[in-house]
This record gives structure tokens, C-alpha cells and sequence, in this order.
């Protein structure tokens, strides 16, 4: 249950948060814009089985690649792309902390 609440509370509610905290005069739209960063895991189609609720996503999935982490990463740097890359990173994070999980006994 706690890793359910973490990692969805980290692709839902944290996005949010972070549009009403950090972006008070744009926060609607910021905070669609950071909720569609889960639109990375259409990748999830070229797995088989398409879910598993036991694997890592981080380097498993091509939009969870490493490469594709770095291309997020730079796209949060500059002005114009911050929002999107955030929504990609914090969509990363939601994917590692559920990596945590799998990876420790909780």
C-alpha cells in the first residue's frame, strides 16, 4: 500500500503541488502539462506482458532509458522546455521510488 501511495501520489499529487506552489499565475495549465508527462509510458506497449508490477521501468522502457533521462534532463535547463522536462523528471522519480520498492523489502 505504501508503495502505491508513493508512486502515485509522486505522478499525480507532486505535480500539482509544484504547479500551485511554484507557478501561482499560470497553475492550471502547469499543472496539465506536468500531470501528461505520464503520456512517457506508452512505451509500455513494447513489453511483453505490457505490465509487470514486479519490474524496474527505469531502463527497461525506451522513454525510460538512460539517453531519454539525459534528453529530460536537458530539456528542464532551458526557459522554454522547463515545464515539459519537469513533467518527464518528475515522472522518472515517480518510476524510481516504485524501483525502490521492488528492489528492498518494505
Amino acid at each position: 500500500m505504501i508503495r502505491f501511495i508513493a508512486h502515485y501520489g509522486i505522478h499525480f499529487i507532486v505535480p500539482i503541488l509544484i504547479a500551485f506552489y511554484f507557478y501561482k499565475d499560470n497553475k492550471f495549465w502547469v499543472a496539465i502539462i506536468l500531470l501528461l508527462g505520464i503520456l512517457i509510458d506508452v512505451d509500455h506497449i513494447l513489453a511483453n506482458p505490457m505490465f509487470d508490477p514486479d519490474r524496474c521501468s527505469i531502463n527497461f522502457h525506451p522513454l525510460h532509458s538512460y539517453w531519454a533521462i539525459g534528453a529530460y534532463t536537458i530539456l528542464f535547463t532551458f526557459k522554454k522546455t522547463r515545464i515539459i522536462g519537469l513533467a518527464l523528471l518528475i515522472h522518472i522519480l515517480a518510476d524510481t521510488v516504485d524501483c525502490l520498492f521492488i528492489r528492498s523489502v518494505f
